[in-house]
């Protein structure tokens, strides 16, 4: 059975090239111009929504607020695609517990790789972190503690300090959530003063980086941040 997916953005144009060729992908899609209209829809059936943030009078951030918040709806990923890319919209995206965030102007090819990790993460048949030959492996994506190197599909990624060590914090221990305190105590352990805020730069930061296992980094609200592979 094919994967129904729901576009929300107020661009016509845009909605229509995105169901055009997520249906050439083998997708049921339906599309929609605002948040109103899918409110005033039963979107319980969808595999995945795909929202725009900057829409008329309810947001899309104010939207994937709503769907979390009715139990019907509150399991459907959600990936926002939004001209807006900012680190703090990208947090409160995140924050919410959206599983991933694309920014205008993007590429199909990219579209379809999100969507299609997206849905293979949450049916629940994705590969598990492997820890072998002194590397962290998950999919694509390979850390070596021992050279400090990041590997993304094939592409090496410079890390700085941190970042690598939150990545490897992380990855390391797929499914548990790090508070920030801990983060902050375990990776700045020797900074007279940081602020909780600095995890959220350097977890968007590494977000951005890892290309599209950056959607398995999750942040759970009033608690921290985890790799959820």
């Amino acid at each position: 059975m094919n994967k129904k997916l729901l576009v929300v953005d107020d661009e016509d144009t845009l909605c229509e090239a995105l169901r055009f060729n997520l249906e050439a992908e083998g997708y049921e899609v339906d599309t929609a111009g605002s948040a109103e209209e899918v409110l005033a829809m039963d979107v319980s059936g969808y595999d995945l929504l795909l929202l725009d943030i900057m829409m008329g009078e309810i947001s899309g951030i104010q939207l994937a607020k709503i769907l979390k918040a009715n139990p019907a709806t509150a399991s459907i990923p959600i990936i926002f695609c939004t001209a807006k890319d900012t680190e703090d919209d990208m947090i409160d995206g995140l924050e919410l517990g959206a599983d991933d965030y694309i920014v205008k102007p993007y590429s199909l090819r990219n579209v379809f790789a999100r969507v299609k990790t997206v849905l293979r993460r949450t049916a629940g048949d994705t590969p598990k972190v492997q820890h072998d030959d002194g590397k962290v492996t998950y999919e694509g994506l390979t850390i070596i503690p021992s050279s400090k190197h990041c590997i993304v599909d094939g592409e090496e990624v410079k890390l700085p300090k941190k970042e690598f060590e939150v990545l490897l914090k992380l990855v390391s221990n797929v499914g548990r959530v790090f508070t920030r305190e801990e983060l902050l105590q375990e990776i700045w352990r020797n900074d007279v003063v940081v602020l909780d805020r600095v995890v959220d730069v350097n977890i968007t930061r590494i977000r951005q980086k890892i290309g599209k296992y950056g959607s398995l980094i999750k942040a759970r609200s009033g608690y921290g941040y985890g790799f959820m592979g």
